[in-house]
C-alpha cells in the first residue's frame, strides 16, 4: 500500500463572520511592562508558614486564605488553618525565588487546581473552560494528511521497539526543515533526537546535564514558566527562578544574564512565555549565549513559538551549548501523542542518548514526523504544489504516488493556513472582548494564551474562584505559571467560537454589574510584624 492511498479530504477550519467582526484588527499594545515579581501577598504566606521549606504547608496556606476570603464553606479546615497562622518571620523575595519549596509548592497548587478544584469539587459550576492551555481538539484536530501517516504506519505494523534517536529518514527531514529556519550552516540528522514531547525531553535533559554536577550553582529558570518543567529540573538540582519582564510582545533577558555565573550548569528558557505570548527576540538569545559560559547548557523550550510572525532564527540558536526543544502538543493540538524532537550539537546528542533513560516515541510516529517536517519546509519555501523533486524526497523512504502526494500536500497547506488564520482571529476577538470587559490584557503576539488582569483582585487563585462562582467561566490562575504578583490569570483563546462568545458574554455581564471587592478586603487572621 502506498503512502496517502487512503486519505479523507482535509478539513478547512474557519470561524463565523461574527467572530471575524469581533476581532479588533491590530490591537495595539498599551506599552505597560509585565513582570512576574513577588508581591506582599506572596511573602505573607511564607511569613506565616511554620516551616517555609514545606511545600504542602505553603499550598494549604495559600488555599486556606482563599477559602477564608470566599467564606470557607467548601473546605473550612483550610480556612481555619489560615486564620490560626500568625506572622512568624520576615521574608525577602530572593528567598522565595531561590527556595526548592517554591517550585514544589507551585506544582502542588497546579495539581490541586486540576484534580481537586476544576475537575473535582467545582466541576458542576463550570459552564465554559478557558483555562486548558491547549487547542480545542474537537474543533482543530490533527490534519487528515498527518492522520493518514499514522494509518499507513499501523497498516504496515510499524509498532516495534522505538529507536533512541528516531528513524534516520525522519531525523533527516527534521534537520532539513530546521536548517531552513536558521541562518548559518544548519543541521544534519546527527543533531536531531526524536523525543516523547517537551516535558519528557526537558526532564531527561536535566537528568543528563545535572547528574553528578558538583558546581552547586543553581539552574536558572526564567519565569513565567510551566510547573511540570521546572519541577523536573528542581528534582535534579538547585533552581533559581528569574522573573523576566515583557513589553510590547518582547521579553528582556537582562535579569537572566545578570544571574549567570561561570559555573551555572543550565538555563531553562521559554522562547515565547506562557501566559503572555511574548517572544524572546533573537538578539536577546544571542546576548544570553555570549554571556553564558560554554559549559552552561542553554535549553530553549520552543513549544509556544507559533501563531506569530515568522522569521529566520539567529545562528546563536545553533551554538554548541544550546539545546532546542520542540513538541507537537501545542501546534497540532495533540498533547496525548507525546511526540517532538530536540536539536543540539552532535556530540551532545550522542552523549545524551547514550545515558538518557527515555527513548523516542513509537516507530509508528516516524512517518508522521517525517511528512510533517517535509511539508512544513515546503510551506516555508512558498511551495503551492509539489514537483518531481518533492516527490523524490518522499519516494526515497516510502512508496508514494505523485498525484496523491500532491493532493495530500495541497490539503495540508490549505488546512494549515486556514487553521492559523482561524486561531489568530479568535485570539484577536478574545483580546478585544476581554478588553471590553474592563480587563487589562497583555496582547499576545504568539501562541494561544493571553495574560489578563480583571479589576478588583490581587490574588489570581481567588480571581479564578470568584469568576467561576459568579459566571461559570474557568480561567487559569497566574500563580500556576510562577506569576507571584497581582491577580493576573491566563485565558486560552483557542476554543470554539460558541464557547468563546458565551464566556465573553458572561464576563461582560459580570463586569457591567456591581464592582468586585478586592481579595484582601475580607478580615484576616491576627496580624503580626509585616512581611517584607
Amino acid at each position: 500500500m502506498h503512502l496517502f492511498d487512503a486519505r479523507p479530504a482535509g478539513r478547512r477550519p474557519s470561524v463565523p463572520p461574527e467572530a471575524r467582526a469581533a476581532a479588533a484588527p491590530g490591537t495595539a499594545d498599551d506599552g505597560r511592562v509585565f513582570v512576574p515579581s513577588v508581591d506582599e501577598r506572596t511573602l505573607d504566606v511564607y511569613a506565616r508558614a511554620l516551616d517555609p521549606r514545606d511545600a504542602f504547608e505553603l499550598r494549604d496556606l495559600w488555599l486556606g486564605r482563599v477559602e477564608h476570603e470566599t467564606g470557607g464553606d467548601g473546605r473550612p479546615w483550610l480556612a481555619e488553618g489560615w486564620r490560626r497562622a500568625p506572622v512568624r518571620r520576615t521574608v525577602h523575595p530572593d528567598e522565595v525565588l531561590s527556595s526548592r519549596a517554591t517550585v514544589r509548592f507551585v506544582k502542588e497548587l497546579f495539581n490541586w487546581y486540576f484534580r481537586d478544584d476544576l475537575y473535582g469539587r467545582l466541576r458542576p459550576r463550570v459552564a465554559v473552560i478557558l483555562s486548558s492551555g491547549s487547542v480545542s481538539e474537537e474543533a482543530w484536530g490533527l490534519p487528515e494528511t498527518l492522520k493518514s501517516c499514522l494509518h499507513h504506519a499501523l497498516d504496515a505494523d510499524w509498532s516495534g521497539r522505538a529507536a533512541r534517536r528516531g528513524h534516520r529518514t525522519a531525523r533527516e527531514a527534521i534537520a532539513a526543515y530546521e536548517s531552513a529556519r536558521i541562518a548559518g550552516p544548519g543541521y544534519t540528522a546527527d543533531n536531531v533526537a526524536v523525543t516523547l514531547g517537551g516535558t519528557a525531553s526537558i526532564a531527561s535533559l536535566a537528568d543528563h546535564v545535572l547528574r553528578g554536577d558538583t558546581r552547586r550553582r543553581p539552574t536558572l529558570c526564567g519565569i513565567p514558566n510551566y510547573p511540570p518543567l521546572v519541577e523536573s529540573v528542581a528534582r535534579r538540582g538547585a533552581v533559581r527562578l528569574v522573573p523576566l519582564p515583557c513589553r510590547s510582545g518582547r521579553v528582556r533577558l537582562d535579569p537572566l544574564i545578570r544571574a549567570l555565573g561561570p559555573d551555572t550548569p543550565m538555563v531553562l528558557l521559554q522562547t515565547v512565555t506562557n501566559p503572555t505570548g511574548a517572544l524572546v527576540p533573537e538578539d536577546e538569545i544571542a546576548r544570553l549565549v555570549r554571556a553564558a559560559s560554554p559549559t552552561t547548557a542553554i535549553v530553549l523550550d520552543e513549544c509556544h513559538e507559533w501563531l506569530g510572525p515568522v522569521g529566520t532564527f539567529a545562528p546563536a540558536r545553533a551554538a554548541p551549548n544550546v539545546i532546542r526543544v520542540s513538541s507537537l502538543s501545542k501546534t497540532w493540538s495533540v498533547p496525548g501523542l507525546k511526540a517532538g524532537w530536540l536539536l543540539a550539537d552532535a556530540r551532545f546528542v550522542a552523549g545524551y542518548l547514550s545515558r538518557a533513560d527515555a527513548v523516542g516515541p513509537p516507530p509508528l510516529y516516524d512517518t508522521l514526523l517525517e511528512v510533517l517536517a517535509r511539508m512544513e519546509r515546503w510551506l516555508l519555501a512558498g511551495v503551492e504544489s509539489p514537483g518531481a523533486g518533492h516527490v523524490a524526497e518522499v519516494a526515497a523512504s516510502h512508496a508514494v504516488d505523485g498525484r496523491r502526494l500532491a493532493e495530500a500536500y495541497r490539503d495540508y497547506r490549505a488546512e494549515r493556513l486556514a487553521r492559523d488564520l482561524a486561531l489568530r482571529t479568535l485570539r484577536d476577538a478574545a483580546v478585544a472582548g476581554l478588553t471590553g470587559a474592563t480587563a487589562a490584557v497583555v496582547p499576545p503576539h504568539y501562541s494561544i494564551n493571553a495574560a489578563v488582569e480583571f479589576p478588583g483582585w490581587d490574588d489570581s487563585y481567588r480571581c479564578f474562584r470568584d469568576l467561576l462562582a459568579e459566571t461559570g467561566v474557568s480561567v487559569f490562575p497566574g500563580i500556576l505559571t510562577f506569576c507571584f504578583s497581582g491577580g493576573v490569570v491566563r485565558v486560552t483563546t483557542a476554543r470554539s467560537w460558541p464557547d468563546l462568545a458565551t464566556a465573553l458574554a458572561l464576563l461582560h455581564a459580570r463586569f457591567a454589574a456591581t464592582p468586585v471587592p478586592r481579595a484582601g478586603s475580607a478580615p484576616g487572621p491576627p496580624q503580626g510584624p509585616s512581611a517584607r
